[in-house]
């Protein structure tokens, strides 16, 4: 009786032991289904579950899996191009954000933020500056849409040229007038520089 009771337990536990690694590893099924898009998402076709982040690639879900290590439960990455519009759980060079949310999709213990990339264009209201993109900003405002926790400062981007009035003097330019502003400051007044080109 005794090693009867003892088969069923351990019969038990190695089901139990089973069915946790199986429900941890990838199927071939799960492996490849994409999370499900949201509003502004690019195709569930242009992304790949992988076990790194590949440069150019931007993640937009995250999940534990046993299938990216040898030694444990790791992290996997839906990944995507970067595009305008996707929802992603970092930035991306070459874009800008305009939005972001607190998400469970975008870490394995908790919330993140997540953004909605876009690609930088005249009169964008942007969530950060855009000088690397070759871009300069016009005015500043503040907004709950740029943080999950408070607001912050949103940026009105411009493409630098001679004659605009311009918060800050990009690469390229110099300046041929200031002026005082409110328009370049969430705290009062500050400088705006009428932009040449040399």
């Amino acid at each position: 009786m005794l090693r009867s009771k003892l088969r069923a337990l351990l019969l038990g536990a190695g089901a139990a032991v089973l069915t946790t690694a199986t429900a941890l590893a990838p199927t071939a099924t799960a492996a490849e289904s994409a999370p499900t898009a949201g509003t502004g998402t690019t195709s569930a076709s242009a992304g790949f579950w992988s076990c790194t982040v590949p440069p150019g690639y931007v993640f937009t879900s995250v999940r534990s899996t046993l299938g990216c290590s040898t030694s444990g439960i790791s992290s996997q990455y839906y990944v995507q191009p970067p595009a305008d519009g996707l929802w992603a759980c970092r930035t991306a060079p070459g874009f800008t954000h305009t939005a972001v949310r607190s998400t469970l999709g975008c870490s394995r213990s908790g919330t993140a933020a997540q953004y909605q990339l876009r690609r930088p264009a005249d009169g964008l209201w942007a969530c950060r500056p855009a000088p690397k993109e070759g871009f300069t900003h016009t005015a500043v405002r503040r907004t709950l849409g740029c943080s999950t926790s408070g607001t912050a400062v949103q940026y009105k981007l411009a493409t630098p040229k001679t004659g605009l009035w311009a918060c800050t003097v990009p690469t390229g330019f110099t300046y041929t007038g200031t002026r005082s502003t409110l328009g370049c400051s969430t705290s009062g007044t500050s400088t705006q520089y009428r932009l040449r080109q040399y």
